[in-house]
């Protein structure tokens, strides 16, 4: 009796455990679709918020790849160099002074193999504005267009092919803490002009340089020298025109020539008309250790105003041998004779000697010790220290 009972509470169990496992109800099927319906849309957005992540990530890959390849690009095609020089002198009749004389920088960029960019900024003696000594100058501006092989076109601001230092005045590229005197009063160093150049090869090692330029303002019966504009708003009623012809097909061996024409030197301030001509040659020889630099140049000026003072004719020569005893040490000694009135019958030159030595730490550095002894005429003799650099 008891077994059967036991059983049929077994039995009773087992239907009630298999009827709570009983089909599930209409309403609840709905609920357990849509909870499922939710949790496969939760899904997708989780999916598609993934998929957008990984675009964005993919996008800041490509841009920042991207901008790094413009920057190495423009890095490759933009150079910076530039050059500065210190001087202490010690003058004999006149206050000592120290001078941060220059610090300038240079820019370029290649847009192309035949197209490139040139440009030169110039801080002159260390401070700018109203009543200071120096100028924030732009010395070159200009566009080289290669347009065809060995010749070129120059559109821009660029320096006159005149001389030996006007287009290379670097300080560890020549010898004394100063530039020479005839490089500063007759062929007016640095000097640049606005305008268009062409220049190329002829031949092997013959140049040449043809340029239509603003020209120089040079007060009547002033100096060549006061007479730069420097591309300032400056007055254009007249241009200027400069020839030269370079050759260098011998081993350290470089002749120049130089000739320009300017129809009105005053840009039309003199009463009557002032045309003038300056006429440049030089000769530079390297042979060993042994160097020499040699130039002539004259300014022959028309007009009344010139003429009364001597100006019409102002001209100057130099002789510079030197010897390079190392890679280090080399020294010089320069003569030079100069005049801005030579046109007056007793007008007295101006004569330096110069001697000294330049001591190269590197290549590009430079440390100058020279001593000026100048004429009877224009006597302030100077003892010269200086320091210049480029890169």
């Amino acid at each position: 009796m008891k077994l059967r009972m036991g059983t049929t509470l077994v039995v009773v169990s087992v239907l009630c455990s298999v009827n709570s496992f009983a089909e599930p109800t209409n309403k609840e099927l709905w609920e357990t679709v849509q909870k499922q319906q939710k949790e496969i849309e939760e899904l997708k957005k989780s999916q598609q918020d993934a998929e957008k992540k990984l675009d964005l990530t993919a996008d800041a890959l490509e841009s920042s790849d991207s901008s790094s390849s413009k920057s190495s690009e423009w890095t490759n095609k933009t150079r910076i160099g530039g050059y500065g020089e210190l001087h202490y002198n010690n003058f004999e009749n006149s206050d000592d002074q120290v001078d941060a004389h220059r610090f300038v920088m240079y820019i370029s960029h290649d847009y192309s193999d035949s197209v490139k960019f040139f440009s030169e900024w110039e801080l002159e003696h260390s401070l700018a504005g109203e009543g200071e000594p120096g100028e924030v100058e732009l010395e070159q501006a200009f566009i080289e267009w290669q347009f065809a092989q060995n010749h070129a076109l120059i559109a821009g601001q660029f320096l006159v092919p005149v001389g030996i230092l006007n287009e290379t005045h670097e300080p560890d590229t020549f010898y004394g803490v100063e530039r020479n005197r005839v490089e500063n009063s007759i062929v007016p160093t640095t000097w640049w002009e606005t305008g268009a150049m062409l220049q190329g090869e002829l031949a092997a090692g013959l140049s040449y340089n043809l340029a239509i330029h603003s020209g120089l303002a040079v007060a009547d019966g002033g100096t060549v020298r006061g007479g730069r504009q420097k591309s300032a708003q400056a007055t254009a009623n007249d241009l200027a025109y400069t020839a030269r012809v370079k050759y260098t097909g011998i081993a350290g061996l470089e002749l120049g020539a130089t000739l320009q024409l300017q129809e009105e030197i005053t840009q039309g301030a003199a009463a009557a008309d002032s045309s003038a001509m300056l006429t440049e040659v030089h000769a530079i020889y390297q042979t060993g250790g042994f160097g020499l630099r040699a130039m002539y140049a004259d300014w022959s000026i028309d007009g009344e105003g010139f003429d009364s003072v001597g100006r019409d004719s102002q001209t100057g020569w130099y002789l510079e041998p030197s010897y390079r005893f190392s890679e280090k040490f080399g020294a010089f000694v320069r003569m030079s004779s100069w005049n801005n009135e030579a046109g007056l019958a007793d007008s007295q030159d101006n004569e330096t000697l110069d001697y000294g030595f330049n001591f190269w730490l590197t290549p590009q550095v430079v440390f100058k010790v020279d001593y000026q002894d100048a004429s009877e005429y224009n006597e302030n003799d100077s003892l010269n220290l200086g320091i210049g650099w480029s890169y």
